[in-house]
């Protein structure tokens, strides 16, 4: 296979530490031939505009996590908007979004931050990434306020909330959950996702497919994913990688 376009990694993370080169030095060979690093925070937003330059098939994505609110500095967002501007290869604000697994998390903080950082986004004319989770409702009033470009990542939610993304103009993105037995959600999600609104994605070191679930995943294992997507799409493999690799480019002007 080949023409894979991995549209949300985390390479900066420590699970790569060890054999980050060696890893990326590689995928190219698998058939891996653009991929999106996503930010978690203002440290890894820099970490990844690096690796951007360094490598010419990867892409970068500038933005702060829910999960980092309170490791984020006040002057984050001119960091973010530095980051964009001093980097070409920079072509995404993400990933951002809301979270509310955990009770601790603070709920309205999470908004402003999800809020400010989809204004910036707009402000630059780039298109944003989304992360959700336990946080339908809310992500889904605040992209009908704003109506920005993007891609729900990772996507977990319903069939019926897949088409209100769909509504808005954005793209849906699938992981290897997609490759699990107990996926069914998902697996109805995608099947309702028009073909030119599809995304294939890692979320690397996390979430890979089977039969590697469990294990560190890389841009590679997209393969395994693309399967069970072409399946559910009565498609080729290849088919479904060319299609999702052109989406790919088109939103994040490649």
């Amino acid at each position: 296979m080949n023409n894979i376009f991995d549209t949300h990694a985390h390479y900066a993370d420590s699970a790569f530490d060890e054999d980050r080169e060696t890893v990326l030095a590689e995928l190219p060979e698998k058939g891996v031939s653009y991929v999106m690093l996503a930010s978690s925070g203002v440290g890894d937003t820099a970490e990844n505009s690096a690796l951007a330059e360094r490598y010419g098939y990867i892409y970068a994505a500038a933005g702060v996590h829910p999960e980092s609110i309170d490791d984020n500095p006040a002057d984050y967002l001119d960091t973010v908007a530095r980051t964009v501007r001093s980097n070409p290869k920079v072509k995404a604000i993400g990933e951002i979004g809301l979270d509310y697994h955990y009770d601790g998390y603070d709920r309205e903080r999470q908004i402003v931050l999800f809020e400010e950082q989809i204004v910036l986004a707009k402000e630059l004319g780039l298109p944003i990434i989304v992360h959700s989770r336990d946080a339908a409702e809310d992500t889904l009033d605040i992209l009908k306020k704003h109506r920005p470009a993007g891609v729900m990542h990772c996507f977990s939610y319903s069939a019926e909330y897949a088409r209100e993304i769909v509504k808005l103009g954005m793209y849906v993105g699938f992981t290897g959950v997609i490759t699990f037995k107990n996926a069914k959600k998902p697996c109805k999600a995608l099947a309702e996702v028009p073909l030119d609104r599809l995304l294939l994605e890692t979320d690397c070191p996390y979430m890979a497919p089977e039969p590697f679930r469990g294990k560190r995943c890389d841009s590679s294992l997209i393969a395994y994913t693309a399967q069970a997507a072409a399946a559910i799409k009565c498609l080729d493999v290849q088919e479904l990688l060319d299609v999702t690799c052109e989406n790919a480019k088109k939103f994040y002007s490649i």
